[in-house]
């Protein structure tokens, strides 16, 4: 759990950077790939990211600017990576301007049925990116991109080192 919004912040500044890595990656073509017909493609996976700011932030009482749960999947990979920029964007000046550090520990009830703190919230938001950009990583290899290296260099840079 985050103890101070500076923490979020710096951590979210990182993750923010990770996921840019994978949607700027991203191509128009690539958008349609799902794992199997009838599931979430790529492009609803990496607009799931952008209305999932909001969508989380704005379940525990934060007032984020950006697209809802509802919103359609663009057909463009640049709205997703603009999308993403100006919620994340939106999200950090709102946690700034709205809530303090001594929010963070209270509790909260989260869509009527999580139990968790405003600070447990903020760390829920981070692992569901993490948890979709590991998705899109496959997805992304599937739909014969290269994903970048996350948390360690991807395959091309593995082979490229061991040589």
């Amino acid at each position: 759990m985050y103890r101070s919004i500076s923490e979020f912040v710096g951590d979210w500044a990182y993750e923010e950077g990770l996921t840019l890595q994978v949607l700027e990656t991203l191509t128009d073509a690539s958008l349609s790939q799902a794992v199997l017909p009838g599931k979430r493609t790529l492009g609803d996976l990496g607009w799931h990211l952008v209305s999932s700011v909001n969508g989380m932030l704005s379940a525990g009482g934060l007032g984020v600017e950006g697209p809802s749960f509802s919103a359609p999947t663009p057909t463009s990979a640049a709205e997703i990576v603009d999308g993403y920029k100006k919620v994340s964007a939106a999200a950090t000046a709102a946690l700034k301007q709205e809530w303090t550090d001594a929010k963070l520990p209270e509790a909260l009830k989260l869509f009527g049925v999580i139990d968790t703190t405003y600070g447990g919230l903020l760390q829920l938001v981070v692992r569901h990116q993490i948890h979709h950009r590991g998705q899109m990583t496959v997805l992304m290899r599937q739909a014969g991109l290269v994903p970048p290296g996350v948390y360690g260099p991807n395959e091309e840079a593995s082979a490229a080192m061991r040589s």
